[in-house]
């Protein structure tokens, strides 16, 4: 939207008109009286006219500059608080497991799975700076946090298991989902974390992570991934077990209770789903908004062209006086 911030400088346009009009002329020598009008003298008339047309653009010109011409642009929503969340996911090789029913009643891995319903709540995260950890043999930060939900979730898309090892190393993601708060002046500190088993490799303890995450003002969420049964099969027949037998529940739940958090099952993407809506609930999205307009100040162009006709009448005056 283009603007003219002070508009009432356009009063200043018929100035020059006025002063010419009215102000007391200066006296000037008498005329002389030729018997003939020399030749050439038309041709200085037409300059003078030449001179005066640049100075009422210059003039002109001069007022538009006053006048400060302002482009705005679209409206940015912007938001004064935002919440620091980072997502902890497990690529031990256990996350290979198909057991995750989809809603078609297919199955897939629980990475998949994760991926599928996780890309979708990053996606959603809007005005939160999200942040992404994984960890197998250890924990590895992966993106920092970020307003650019977009790169989060393609770098979880890329996540590929063996990555970082086949192990669980929970204490270690925590404690690198923590370390990236440090620095953080957000009001609200929040670690996702999702897991299929225990804790097997790391050099920290899953719940000494979540006790440092407590002193550190911050939230766990933990979920524990996979169904609790499927079909398998053998050279004897069909049989049916728990897949999710590794899956260490109890270190879980103390976990996200010791920082005020909850403890979640997810048993197919369904429950998934769930649980990432019940986490939306939980910690809500900001509705707090301000609306910013950049600006572009133009003053500069009609001044710039009012500098360059006065060079232009400065050097026509100096040739033809």
């Amino acid at each position: 939207m283009f603007e003219f911030v002070w508009w009432w400088a356009f009063i200043l346009l018929p100035l020059p008109l006025l002063v010419y009009k009215f102000a007391k002329p200066v006296p000037t020598p008498a005329a002389i009286h030729l018997p003939r009008i020399p030749k050439g003298l038309g041709g200085k008339q037409q300059r003078s006219r030449l001179r005066q047309l640049l100075m009422a653009l210059m003039w002109v010109s001069l007022v538009l500059a006053a006048a400060r011409p302002i482009w705005y642009g679209d409206p940015i929503q912007i938001q004064p608080e935002h919440r620091d969340m980072m997502l902890a996911v497990d690529l031990s090789g256990s996350m290979a497991m198909e057991d995750m029913v989809m809603t078609n009643g297919n199955t897939t891995d629980r990475l998949s799975a994760v991926k599928d319903v996780l890309a979708d709540f990053i996606t959603k995260r809007e005005g939160d700076r999200v942040g992404l950890v994984l960890f197998a043999d250890h924990g590895y930060l992966q993106t920092p946090l970020t307003l650019d939900r977009n790169t989060v979730a393609q770098q979880l898309e890329r996540a590929v298991l063996g990555l970082i090892g086949e192990s669980t190393a929970i204490g270690e993601g925590l404690g690198v989902a923590t370390k990236t708060f440090i620095d953080s002046k957000a009001p609200q500190r929040v670690i996702i974390l999702l897991s299929d088993g225990a804790n097997t490799a790391g050099v920290i303890d899953p719940l000494e992570a979540a006790e440092l995450a407590k002193e550190n003002d911050v939230t766990i969420y933990t979920i524990g991934v996979g169904a609790d049964s499927m079909l398998q099969r053998t050279l004897f027949g069909s049989r049916r077990v728990n897949p999710s037998q590794d899956l260490d529940e109890r270190t879980l739940t103390d976990i996200a209770k010791m920082t005020g958090g909850e403890y979640f099952r997810a048993r197919d993407r369904k429950e998934l789903e769930t649980i990432y809506q019940l986490i939306d609930q939980l910690e809500p999205i900001s509705t707090v908004q301000q609306t910013w307009r950049p600006r572009d100040e133009l003053f500069r162009f009609p001044l710039g062209f009012a500098l360059a006709l006065s060079v232009v009448i400065v050097v026509l005056r100096r040739r033809h006086g």
